[in-house]
């Protein structure tokens, strides 16, 4: 028995658990000490997954090492069952990555910097719950991937939930507490379905092992019964991937949540999904696997096109690369559609390429609405190339590698798929794969159509910026109204969020006269520019009233720099981003150029999985 996956679990549980002591009273000394607390303890995860990756066999794949099988319920004869092989390690060593640039992002830089959410402020925005939180995250999500036994697996899917229900519920946007309880409610149902399907499993195999369940192949039940329990553990395993039309859920988490949020939850949590499918439903199901595969073939090319289609409709850059995810997560699924070596090596493939390129794009879509104080594509103006060259460039390449482009990560998942789609498995009609096949290659071109696009809006061009009349008037009058905090940092600092009084008043406010009595006049206060670490008011349109007057709705685009300071003085990218993101893009370019590094790993599973020689 090997204690190495055990002690993986237990230095997050530990250090979370570490974190219900009561600390000092020092708030910067508290501060200090989480920064650290966050960093060495998923630092030292991470450390234990790169030794897991040194000490593996690479010469024997497909069988599972490190195992530990403790008796956990003797009496329902459950087990503490974890093992690692080809297909579970890419993804512990992409979860505990991930966890740790998430608080490198979070704890670097300067305390007082946009979207440091772990240094306190007055009010409270609760960083001691916000580690403690990302930590049991983090054991939820690795336990996912270690587990052997079916109800454990079930226990490890479920503890992501919570936490990652009051990421968003706590620390996201405006529309928090409705994106939280959209989340909750969409997974919970999909654990339901999928708990129904495990007991069916069980009932009729009398073992929840799925080591055993995989080399019997579904011995023991009949093709009718294989069937409706593929059915109810794919629903499961649909709703966490996500698969359309399941998918309603994700653009809203995204949207609201906060970066390291939506980093975990499109690097990791849809993985958990995806994954299911490899680990329980092709293996232990496999006349049901066959008799559905159509049908998971038809829903996965409909989200390749759909999720494109969506994109090019999105403002918001969050809301389209959560869009996004939908698209190219249905490669994944029509990858597991064909049933063959090829396709399920390309879903394997892309699981991990989505988790490192989306990761990155979240990365930099928080960081430039830290800048412009908005992630609404008309608003940010373009120009980016120009005001911040290097945030830019890099934003440029996450958008190329999330397209396919050959040499980049992207790129192999995609075509591995298209290729087992080309050929599908015996008893699988080959007309309609090549139907699949050929909207899947459409879903390509539409991918390089909405990142091309979204690129020529915000990255190229003459910088522009959207700014109200009244706002113009009263720079030439000498004077600016008066200003207040954005929704976000509102709810940071204890306010009432905006979204909860029905106001969406952008970072310029004053009090509009409407019908009534007039305000109390106030002297006009000189217009100061905005300081980086706030960088807010010309970025969004800012709705202005006057005494006596309603709010005015005309805009003017103005050219950058010609009316504002902010801008022109927002930081390119920091030194601790870089330390976030420049890992991801090693990995991106190393996978992108030297595939057969993680196909290693994957196809001598893969080829045992689905009874290939």
């Amino acid at each position: 028995m090997s204690w190495m996956l055990i002690v993986l679990l237990g230095v997050p549980l530990a250090g979370a658990a570490a974190l219900l002591a009561p600390f000092g009273s020092d708030v910067a000394a508290r501060g200090r000490l989480l920064r650290m607390h966050g960093l060495v303890v998923s630092g030292l995860t991470f450390a234990l997954s790169v030794v897991l990756v040194a000490a593996f066999d690479y010469g024997d794949a497909a069988r599972v090492q490190f195992a530990t099988d403790l008796a956990w319920i003797p009496g329902l004869d459950l087990r503490f069952h974890l093992g690692v092989d080809g297909i579970s390690l890419p993804l512990v060593v992409l979860t505990t990555l991930l966890t740790f640039l998430c608080f490198v992002y979070l704890c670097r830089g300067r305390a007082d910097g946009p979207g440091q959410l772990l240094s306190p402020r007055p009010g409270g925005n609760r960083p001691r719950a916000l580690v403690f939180t990302l930590l049991v995250l983090e054991v939820g999500m690795i336990g996912t991937f270690l587990a052997l036994d079916l109800l454990l697996f079930f226990v490890f899917f479920e503890v992501v939930l919570i936490p990652m229900y009051f990421v968003i519920a706590i620390w996201g946007g405006r529309a928090r507490r409705a994106a939280a309880i959209k989340f909750i409610l969409y997974t919970l149902l999909g654990s339901v379905v999928l708990l129904l399907g495990l007991l069916l499993i069980w009932s009729q195999t009398g073992t929840l092992d799925m080591i055993a369940l995989a080399r019997a192949r579904g011995t023991g039940m009949s093709p009718a019964v294989q069937t409706i329990a593929f059915l109810a553990v794919g629903i499961g395993f649909a709703v966490k991937t996500p698969m359309w039309p399941l998918h309603t859920w994700l653009p809203d988490a995204h949207t609201e949540a906060p970066t390291v949020g939506s980093v975990l939850l499109a690097g990791v949590l849809l993985k958990m999904g995806t994954y299911g499918f490899a680990r329980v439903a092709i293996p232990v199901l496999p006349d049901g696997a066959a008799a559905t595969a159509p049908w998971l073939g038809v829903f996965a090319v409909i989200g390749i096109v759909y999720g494109s289609l969506a994109c090019l409709a999105q403002r918001d850059l969050k809301r389209m690369i959560a869009y996004s995810s939908v698209g190219h997560m249905g490669f994944v699924l029509l990858g597991f559609a064909t049933l063959t070596p090829a396709g399920v090596n390309g879903a394997l493939f892309g699981n991990i390429a989505h988790g490192l390129i989306t990761a990155l794009l979240f990365f930099i879509a928080g960081a430039i609405k830290e800048r412009y104080g908005t992630s609404d594509m008309p608003a940010l103006g373009g120009g980016m190339l120009t005001r911040l060259p290097r945030l830019a460039s890099l934003l440029t390449f996450a958008c190329v590698a999330s397209l396919g482009l050959p040499g980049l990560a992207g790129f192999w998942g995609e075509m591995l798929a298209l290729l087992g789609a080309f050929e599908p498995a015996a008893g699988l009609s080959r007309p309609l794969y090549l139907v699949f096949m050929a909207l899947g290659g459409l879903g390509t071109v539409l991918t390089a159509a909405y990142f091309l696009l979204m690129l020529s809006r915000v990255t190229h061009g003459r910088g522009t910026e959207t700014v109200h009349v009244p706002v113009l008037a009263a720079a030439a009058a000498g004077g600016l109204p008066s200003t207040g905090p954005t929704g976000e940092e509102g709810d940071r600092d204890g306010g009432a969020p905006a979204g909860e009084t029905g106001e969406k008043e952008g970072p310029l406010m004053a009090t509009a006269g409407g019908g009534g009595a007039p305000p109390p006049a106030t002297p006009a206060t000189p217009a100061t520019p905005a300081t980086p670490a706030a960088p807010a008011a010309l970025g969004t349109s800012a709705a202005l009233g006057t005494s006596g007057g309603s709010r005015a709705g005309a805009t003017s685009r103005v050219a950058s720099g010609a009316t504002s300071t902010d801008r022109s003085r927002m930081p390119d990218v920091s030194g601790h981003e870089l330390a976030a993101w420049v890992p991801l893009i090693a990995l991106i370019l190393l996978f992108g150029l030297w595939p057969k590094a993680l196909l290693l790993l994957t196809d001598p599973v893969v080829r045992t999985l689905v009874g290939a020689p």
